[in-house]
Formats: C-alpha cells, structure tokens, sequence
C-alpha cells in the first residue's frame, strides 16, 4: 500500500489527465444539496424519467408529483422517497432508480504544491487521499507535508487542522495513512506544503542548503552535509531567526554531549542555519 500511496502523490500527472472519480460504492452517504444535477428512471415509465436539477430551496420539480424536498438527503433516500409518493398514488410497485448526474453543491478548496489546485467537488465520501489524487499529486517543491482545515465544524480531537506527513524519505506513520482515508467536509481546504530548507556551512565536507525531511535535526543535518571536515570543531551553532519578530537568537550544540547522551539533538526549523568552527590546535 505505501508504495503505491507514494507513486500515487509524488508522480507528475500525465499531459490532459482526467481526475479520477472515487468508486460508486464510496457515494452512498452523499448528501445532496442544491446545484446538483439528478438522474431520475423509472423504468417501464419514460414518461416518468427526469433529468432534475435540485433548486435553491432544495427540492426537484417532477411529474405529477410537482415539488419534492431531496436537499439533505442521500441518493437511497430520494429514491425511496420518488417511489413511496409514485406507489402511494399512481403506480403500482414502481421501480426507480436516481444517480447523481453532476456535484455543483459542495467543494473542497486545494491550494499549494499539487499540479491542479482549486475547487473540488465532493462526489460522496470523498476521502483526503482522493482529493490529493485529483489534485494531480505533489509538485517536485513540496515537502509531503498537507494541513487539512475544517471551516465548518472539527475534528473528533476538537481540532480545526490537522498535519498529515507523507515523507519522500520514510514510510507515512499508521496515523498519517488513517488520516489520508479521512471524509472531507464541505469547506474543508487542504494545503500541501512547500520543502523547507536549512543551511549548513563552515567546516562540513559538502556546505549547502538541505530539504528538511521529517524530523530532522542537527545530527542529521551534518550527517546530510558529509559529516565533519578533519578540521570541524565539535562545538556546533545553529542560527535561528523568528518569523514573527525577526529576532535572531543562537543555539550551542556540544555534539560530544549528543552522542554520549548527555543533551538531546536539536531538532531544527526552517531556515535554520548550522555552523561548525574551525578547531583550535
């Protein structure tokens, strides 16, 4: 399941690409709102069978049975509503069937590193990974990183965002992968993160700018960078700057004390910068 789950979010779409649909099974819950389109047969009757679009008062305006009230309801629903009202007067055990032709009442917003943000429509029980999917994936300049927003209502944690982390460099934790089934809500906006960079610099085998993956920390940044030179001094500053108030404070790192245990690693932020001295003979 990872592999395909990274393919699936990493991978450039194809030229003209169609976003997939979820499977039909994952609409059933679906409840249908006003600027949906409905497909309405009843069969044996053509007479009967509509095309309806649902108005701003959330009902549909079908033969001999005139206005019926679907806003709120499921697919199931509508349809044993049309065939309880069409039994009740005028046929004798009819057999109806509705579909959802087109979803124009609730949308998703998806903005950030995907190849096709914008507004999604919700067709059922439209879960975080599908959006992503449709979304086209990541760009290469995303980090993997998506805060999914709830504007009406929350989480079950009491939450309005959550973070699900899909890392290029690890597997997704058990909790991101329950977090990509989860049903989006109308409203929701899902933004995927750009990759955020630290600066290693001084005497480190290869000084540059490293993508932080997951939780990196000094260690590891210097590990990215090649390790230490011969001349590295095991005294390590990390320069951070607030985004905020632009303030700039300065983090020793003693690396003898991480490896002995002594102090823990640091874990970075963006945009930090991590220099190593020259030693002192």
């Amino acid at each position: 399941m990872i592999p395909l789950l990274l393919v699936l979010l990493q991978a450039p779409p194809p030229p003209e690409a169609v976003p997939p649909k979820p499977a039909e099974a994952t609409r059933g819950d679906y409840a249908v709102g006003s600027g949906d389109v409905l497909e309405v047969t009843v069969f044996g009757n053509e007479d009967l069978s509509r095309v309806c679009t649902v108005q701003t008062n959330g009902s549909i305006s079908y033969p001999l049975l005139g206005e019926v009230q679907v806003a709120g309801l499921t697919v199931a629903e509508i349809q044993r509503k049309i065939t309880n009202l069409l039994e009740k007067d005028y046929l004798v055990k009819p057999q109806v069937e509705v579909k959802v032709r087109e979803y124009q009442s609730q949308f998703v917003s998806v903005v950030g590193e995907v190849n096709s943000p914008g507004r999604k429509p919700l067709r059922g029980r439209t879960r975080l990974i599908d959006i992503l999917t449709e979304a086209g994936g990541f760009r290469p300049t995303a980090s993997g990183d998506v805060i999914l927003a709830r504007t009406d209502g929350e989480f079950g944690d009491g939450q309005k965002s959550i973070i699900v982390r899909i890392s290029r460099s690890t597997s997704p934790s058990m909790q991101d992968l329950v977090n990509l089934e989860l049903p989006l809500r109308n409203g929701d906006i899902v933004t995927a993160l750009p990759k955020s960079f630290v600066t290693v610099d001084g005497e480190v085998t290869r000084p540059g700018r490293y993508a932080i993956e997951a939780d990196l920390t000094v260690t590891g940044a210097l590990s990215l960078a090649g390790g230490l030179t011969r001349f590295g001094s095991g005294s390590v500053k990390v320069r951070r700057t607030d985004p905020a108030t632009g303030k700039v404070s300065i983090l020793e790192v003693d690396l003898k004390d991480v490896r002995n245990g002594k102090t823990p690693d640091v874990a970075l932020v963006p945009n930090d910068v991590i220099s190593v001295s020259r030693r002192v003979f």
